[in-house]
């Protein structure tokens, strides 16, 4: 079974910026999906210093895409595509 990774910038930007509500994204995933997650909590992906907190708060999926701006709604549209295989 093939997992998504999903790092989440829980650096104080990101954190005050709304990345604490993305940390609930295991629970507000469809039961199918919740084991094929794996969900990191960082404390900085350092990310702010290139756009100067305006992408806040971060979320890198995969180890190499990034999702600025991040919500759970999107993080979550973004791991059900990879998950049901939509690029």
């Amino acid at each position: 079974m093939e997992k998504v990774k999903v790092e989440i910038c829980c650096g104080t930007a990101c954190y005050l910026l709304g990345s604490a509500k993305i940390m609930d994204i295991e629970s507000a995933l469809p039961e199918a999906l919740r084991g094929r997650v794996e969900i990191e909590a960082r404390p900085c992906l350092n990310l702010c210093e290139r756009e100067n907190l305006g992408g806040a708060p971060y979320v890198r999926i995969n180890e190499t895409e990034i999702v600025a701006k991040a919500t759970l709604e999107g993080v979550m549209k973004r791991v059900t595509e990879l998950l049901e295989g939509v690029s």
